[in-house]
């Protein structure tokens, strides 16, 4: 799987300023093999520039100017909420594999990349750009975990799900990323787009810094075809709010049409604003979705 990953690289549908050399072509005019433009010539500009050939023909001196290369800024942002710990693949599990991977492709590119998850654990992230650095980057996926899920009650459970007992919504999230002063570049968001505050006023955080925005919103089998029969207690993870009902046919046709509605309010919403939205069921294989599905989508190439 890496040697397939060593053959793509991350798409950019805007070209930003990056900080140093790299495969990305730049705003900015410096030296490489590319040709951009001529200007008129300057005191105190390289003589090497200049284009003797036009001279003899014009009997002017103009500069040949080349398009600069550098290094794309690629962000990995993976959504901790209690949400994010359920299903079987386990939705953070399949999350932590797609930031890994995108972030070997960057990586394998020349590109800085800083995979990190939303809310304060993301302020420890590594920014790497090396291949040599992947270990870094992998050693902090590992130690990224999910909030605690709450009981009705309002106290945490105690089981082994997380250390972690702050349940950071899409919006704080994002909104701690940005206040960080991170550079332009390509952002991708991996979450189940599960919130009930809503996922929309995030997504405007980042088109709001001139990112290049992807979300991968990853749904677990049992959340697209719930396997529920009979009576149930359904209780949110989040903040312990209960419902009891009766799972019948009626009751997972309606599901089915509350689901579909939302994905595709999420998908229209993501295309009036140029971001790109991708659906991933966990179940599908990670080499299938990086090779095929985003490769589709325009996500890679």
């Amino acid at each position: 799987m890496l040697q397939r990953l060593e053959r793509l690289e991350l798409v950019s549908r805007k070209i930003f300023r990056g900080r140093m050399k790299g495969e990305r072509i730049s705003r900015r005019k410096g030296q490489s093999v590319e040709f951009a433009d001529f200007r008129n010539y300057v005191p105190g500009d390289d003589l090497r520039l200049i284009d003797w050939n036009l001279y003899a023909r014009l009997d002017q001196l103009f500069l040949k100017l080349f398009q600069e290369e550098e290094d794309l800024h690629f962000y990995g942002l993976i959504d901790t909420s209690a949400s994010m710990n359920f299903g079987s693949p386990n939705k953070l599990r399949v999350a932590k594999q797609l930031a890994a991977a995108l972030g070997y492709i960057g990586l394998c590119r020349g590109d800085r990349v800083s995979v990190q998850a939303l809310g304060p654990a993301g302020r420890n992230a590594p920014v790497v750009r090396s291949r040599g650095s992947l270990w870094k980057m992998l050693k902090y996926l590992d130690s990224i975990q999910a909030a605690k899920p709450i009981n009705p009650d309002g106290a945490h459970t105690s089981g082994t799900i997380s250390s972690n007992p702050g349940n950071v919504s899409l919006h704080d999230g994002v909104k701690d990323f940005v206040t960080r002063g991170v550079s332009t570049g390509v952002v991708v968001l991996i979450t189940d787009l599960m919130d009930k505050a809503g996922y929309e006023s995030a997504l405007r955080m980042l088109i709001g810094r001139q990112m290049d925005v992807f979300v991968l919103q990853v749904l677990s089998q049992e959340e697209l075809d719930p396997p529920l029969r009979g009576d149930r207690r359904l209780i949110d993870v989040e903040d312990g709010d209960a419902a009891e009902i009766t799972v019948n046919q009626y009751v997972l046709d309606r599901y089915q049409e509350t689901l579909k509605a939302f994905l595709q309010q999420a998908r229209h919403y993501c295309a009036k604003r140029s971001i790109v939205h991708v659906l991933v069921p966990t179940d599908t294989p990670i080499e299938t979705v990086m090779t095929k599905y985003l490769r589709s989508r325009g996500i890679v190439r």
